[in-house]
């Protein structure tokens, strides 16, 4: 087969509302969402602003998600980061909280890793600790949850990893969530 033979092959046309789709890939969506998801801008300026990440649901185990996200936060970004598990005492060196109530300050995020029928129970003690910002993690959608928070004048972000979006943001990820490789002296965009 030529060159000229492989362009002439017809291409599916791209899905309506998928940015990204692969050929025979079924689209991504989610209709039973009704949430209006929180856009770049809005994460960026919710991250520029915070200096302190509470996380809901930290392990102190290595295999978890929010093992590796309390890592990344803790070593590589601005925030003042708090654990929040009532059977751990210490995760990464830290003390480790039974709940929001018992940090001992106001968070400006609350990054929630629990399960999903936990995630209204989170969201209330997000507004009563006072803090601005309710992020639920990649697969985490809970609209009784952004309700909650939302009522009580918190931003909400869902589905989204708090590590994933500040690296992407300070060039360390591609925006499809990869490495870029790129080593920099540049100023950062987001800084406290």
């Amino acid at each position: 087969m030529t060159d000229a033979n492989v362009c002439a092959v017809p291409q599916p046309a791209p899905t309506e509302g998928v940015a990204c789709a692969l050929p025979g890939a079924a689209p991504a969506a989610h209709p039973e969402r009704t949430w209006p998801a929180a856009g770049p801008q809005e994460r960026f300026e919710i991250l520029r602003r915070a200096k302190s990440i509470a996380i809901v649901g930290a392990s102190d185990n290595p295999a978890r998600a929010s093992y590796f996200v309390a890592t990344y936060l803790s070593g590589s970004s601005p925030y003042d980061v708090y654990y929040v598990n009532p059977r751990a005492s210490e995760i990464l060196g830290q003390p480790a909280y039974a709940s929001l109530a018992d940090l001992p300050v106001v968070p400006d995020i609350v990054d929630v890793f629990r399960k999903h029928d936990d995630l209204p129970g989170v969201a209330q003690e997000a507004v009563d600790a006072g803090a601005s910002t309710l992020w639920l993690q990649l697969g985490s959608w809970h609209e009784g949850a952004a309700k909650i928070a939302a009522d009580a004048g918190l931003s909400v972000v869902m589905d989204r990893c708090v590590k994933i979006e500040h690296a992407r943001f300070h060039g360390g990820l591609h925006l499809a969530g990869f490495d870029t490789g790129v080593l920099s002296s540049k100023r950062q965009l987001l800084s406290r």
